[in-house]
């Protein structure tokens, strides 16, 4: 739960995710670190992290919910590092088959980190609309494209 703020910070900073309140960081540091990890520098601050979750109704499926990385640390692959690592701990410990996400059509790292992702574990990727733009009650939210990769 330690690092609750500290991925709230970062994903504050990324000025690209939808910054969610900092007790759900907390929260989600607490209920979901099984399917969450944080990446740390030398002197063990938090720098990157990828947040998780299973499908209640598809338990082989790992459902990402953000990603991301301090900006001194960015451009290194820590991204894909994070998300690799990731799928193979929860794969190990309780089976997957499929990872599946949502990312806006303007977020290009997120297009691209998923879409290797897919390549390097040689897993098929389809994309569909999850939620269009309108469903949102700010009226101006892009739509959430489903990303599923999977089965691998």
């Amino acid at each position: 739960m330690e690092d609750g703020a500290a991925i709230w910070r970062i994903a504050r900073d990324s000025e690209v995710l939808d910054l969610n309140s900092s007790y759900s960081y907390l929260l989600w540091c607490r209920d979901f670190a099984a399917t969450s990890v944080v990446a740390r520098d030398e002197t063990g601050d938090p720098i990157a992290f990828v947040t998780g979750y299973i499908r209640p109704d598809r338990p082989e499926t790992l459902v990402v919910w953000q990603v991301a990385v301090d900006r001194a640390h960015r451009g290194k692959g820590l991204a894909a590092k994070l998300l690799d690592a990731l799928t193979a701990r929860v794969a190990s410990d309780q089976g997957l088959t499929s990872v599946e996400t949502t990312i806006t059509p303007d977020n290009a790292a997120s297009d691209r980190l998923f879409t290797s992702f897919a390549q390097r574990h040689d897993a098929p990727l389809e994309h569909e609309v999850l939620f269009e733009g309108a469903l949102f009650p700010e009226g101006t939210h892009l739509p959430e494209v489903l990303y599923r990769i999977g089965p691998f």
